[in-house]
C-alpha cells in the first residue's frame, strides 16, 4: 500500500500541497479553520512528513538542543515544559542532554547538538565555563534560560528575577516579627544573587547583625546538614530560615522535625521555586514561585527571534516573582 503525500493531504483538505507546507511547519498565517482541515486530513490520511527531505530543502533539521545542567532539580520540569510547548507550536523538536554525564565522560555537552546540526540551542542552568558557549554561539542561536551567569554577547539570558524574590522572602519574615533569621546559601550566580539580596534586606530593616548565612550545595541532603549546624547555635539560634530552593528547604524540615522543632510555631522555613515538592499537602512549604513555565515559553521566544535576527544583541529578560505563603511560617514565639 502507497504511503500518504503531502499531495494527498492537500487534495483531501482541499487546499494548495503549499498551505499544507505552512500548517506542518507550525506558522500562523494560516486561517484557523483551513489548519483544521488540514490537520484533519493528516490525522485521517496517516500522513508522516519526511523529515530528512524537508530538512535538506530546508537547511534545517526543525530540532532544537537542550542542554540540561542538573536532572535533578524538579524546577526544571517546569521550565523544560513552558519551552517544549511553545517550540512544539513552532513546529520543533526538543533534544535533551545531561550536562553533567557529558562533562564526567570528558565530553563538551555541545558537541552533541553540533554534530546533529540542530537549529538552535537552550542551555538550561549554571555551567561551570559559561565562556564555552562563545565558539557555540557563532554556529548557532543560543539562549541561556535559569541561570544569571556572564555570556557571549549574542546569547539571550531569561530568569527569575532573584534579587526581588529573596527580598520578598526576607521581608515576609521580618514582618512575620522574626529578627534571627538564617539563610541556607546556594551556588553561581542565582545562589550569590539570592543570598546578596538576604543580606541586604536584613541591612535595610536594620537586623545585619542577626543576619547568619550558611553555604549549601542546593541538595536536600546538604540542606539538612547545613539546618543542623544552625540549629546547634544555643538560645540565639534562629527563628527562621531562607533555603535557596526547594530542595534544600525540605532537607531543613527534616531536620527541625529530628530536633524535635514544630515548623511553623518552632521554626519558619521558606524555600524557593515553588516546584511541585512545595506543593506536597504534608510539606506545603511557604516558596516563591520564579516563574519556570514562563521562563520556557519566553526562552523559546528568545530563540525563534534569534533564528530572525542573528546578529542582534543579547539581552537578558527576568520574569517577576511571587510569594507562596503556605503553612511553614509565622510568628516567632515570644519570649
Amino acid at each position: 500500500m502507497r504511503a500518504p503525500t503531502i499531495r494527498d493531504v492537500a487534495e483531501r483538505a482541499g487546499v494548495s500541497k503549499s498551505l499544507v507546507s505552512l500548517v506542518l511547519r507550525g506558522s500562523e498565517q494560516v486561517r484557523p479553520e483551513k489548519r483544521e482541515a488540514v490537520l484533519r486530513a493528516v490525522r485521517e490520511l496517516g500522513y508522516r512528513p519526511n523529515t530528512a527531505a524537508r530538512s535538506l530543502s530546508e537547511r534545517r533539521t526543525r530540532t532544537v538542543g537542550v542542554l540540561l545542567n542538573d536532572l535533578r532539580n524538579p524546577w526544571f520540569v517546569e521550565l523544560l515544559d513552558g519551552l517544549n510547548s511553545l517550540l512544539h507550536d513552532n513546529g520543533l523538536r526538543m533534544l535533551l542532554a545531561d550536562a553533567r554525564l557529558n562533562r564526567r565522560t570528558g565530553q563538551d555537552p555541545a558537541d552533541l547538538f553540533l554534530d546533529l546540526s540542530v537549529d538552535g540551542l537552550v542551555v538550561v542552568g549554571t555551567l561551570p565555563d559559561p565562556a564555552a558557549l562563545e565558539a557555540v554561539a557563532e554556529r548557532m542561536p543560543v539562549v541561556v534560560a535559569g541561570a544569571r551567569e556572564a555570556v557571549p554577547a549574542r546569547v539571550d539570558v531569561v530568569a527569575g528575577d532573584d534579587e526581588r524574590g529573596a527580598r520578598l522572602v526576607t521581608e515576609h519574615l521580618i514582618g512575620l516579627g522574626h529578627r534571627r533569621i538564617a539563610h541556607i546559601a546556594g551556588y553561581g550566580a542565582v545562589g550569590e544573587l539570592r543570598r546578596r539580596s538576604f543580606e541586604e534586606t536584613m541591612r535595610d530593616h536594620g537586623l545585619a547583625e542577626h543576619a547568619r548565612v550558611a553555604a549549601s550545595d542546593m541538595t536536600e541532603e546538604g540542606g539538612y546538614r547545613t539546618m543542623v549546624r544552625l540549629l546547634g547555635g544555643g538560645p540565639d539560634r534562629p527563628t527562621a530560615v531562607f533555603a535557596v530552593n526547594d530542595i534544600a528547604g525540605v532537607g531543613a524540615l527534616s531536620a527541625a522535625e529530628e530536633l524535635g522543632l514544630a515548623v511553623p510555631r518552632d521554626l519558619s522555613v521558606v524555600g524557593y521555586d515553588n516546584t511541585s515538592i512545595s506543593r506536597l499537602r504534608h510539606l506545603w512549604l511557604t516558596t516563591v514561585d520564579g516563574g519556570g513555565h514562563d521562563v520556557g515559553r519566553r526562552a523559546a521566544r528568545c530563540l525563534l527571534d534569534r533564528f530572525d535576527h542573528p546578529e542582534a544583541p543579547g539581552r537578558v529578560h527576568l520574569a517577576a516573582p511571587a510569594l507562596e505563603i503556605r503553612g511553614t511560617t509565622g510568628p516567632p514565639l515570644t519570649d
